[in-house]
């Protein structure tokens, strides 16, 4: 894969040069954060629609519903994992994304927050495959009901050639069946369930530390010459070997 080499004659100036530019950057930051910190109270008051369909999901011990998957919480944050059935193996973009969630889910739990994960494969495959990334997180199985495609991240041959509208609420055609997405619920104290928010696409980096750190360096993501996130192997294939961490292995005794 092509790696973009840095600018050679990329400017280079005084350290004094170089904080009056830094401190003109800081107030474009300041005003995006007050604006994201805005976006966030719109995103909080957005109105509800309530959960009417009875989901159904297969669980590692047994069958379990939408509302029992709240775990005696009032919030619930579901990512749309991409695995379908046919497949042998979870798409490698979204875990890497799980790869970031994973270590927050004990956290969210103490801000009256589940997260789980939602796939169509079937469970067996998905508990499999969680085994082998290392992952901890619940993983249910949506094969037996309509979760995914009311949710608008499972598709059949019929809809993404339609042009009705499919994903990321606009009516481009989808090239694969499955597409990733996160989802959040409330339920009220009568057990009522209520869709609060879903986004997808773009609306998913904030999961991913490693793209907010790439964004900090000079080449950026770099992915020019890797559109959709090509570059992404699944974390225990990159160089098609497991990777081990050089500083941890010479820590060993």
């Amino acid at each position: 894969m092509a790696v973009r080499t840095l600018n050679p004659t990329h400017k280079v100036v005084s350290q004094q040069a170089w904080l009056t530019a830094r401190k003109a950057l800081l107030s474009r930051e300041k005003a995006a954060t007050r604006e994201r910190d805005e976006i966030t109270r719109l995103r909080q008051e957005l109105p509800w629609v309530r959960v009417e369909k009875e989901y159904v999901f297969d669980d590692e011990t047994g069958k379990v519903t939408l509302a029992e998957l709240f775990d005696g919480r009032s919030q619930l944050v579901v990512y749309h994992f991409m695995f379908d059935p046919e497949w042998s193996q979870g798409c490698k973009s979204c875990s890497l994304v799980a790869d970031h969630y994973n270590p927050a889910v004990i956290h969210l739990a103490h801000r009256d927050v589940t997260m789980i994960t939602v796939s169509r494969a079937p469970i067996d495959k998905l508990l499999a495959f969680r085994r082998r990334m290392g992952w901890t997180f619940r993983w249910v199985s949506s094969s037996g009901n309509d979760f995914n495609r009311d949710f608008r991240v499972s598709f059949d041959e019929t809809e993404r050639t339609s042009g009705l509208p499919l994903y990321n609420f606009s009516t481009t055609p989808f090239p694969i069946s499955e597409a990733p997405g996160l989802s959040v619920f409330h339920k009220d104290e009568s057990g009522a369930v209520f869709h609060t928010y879903s986004t997808y696409a773009r609306g998913l980096d904030a999961l991913i530390g490693a793209y907010t750190l790439l964004d900090f360096v000079p080449k950026g993501r770099d992915e020019a010459d890797a559109p959709g996130m090509a570059w992404v192997r699944h974390h225990d294939r990159y160089d098609g070997r497991p990777f081990v961490d050089p500083w941890l292995e010479k820590a060993t005794p």
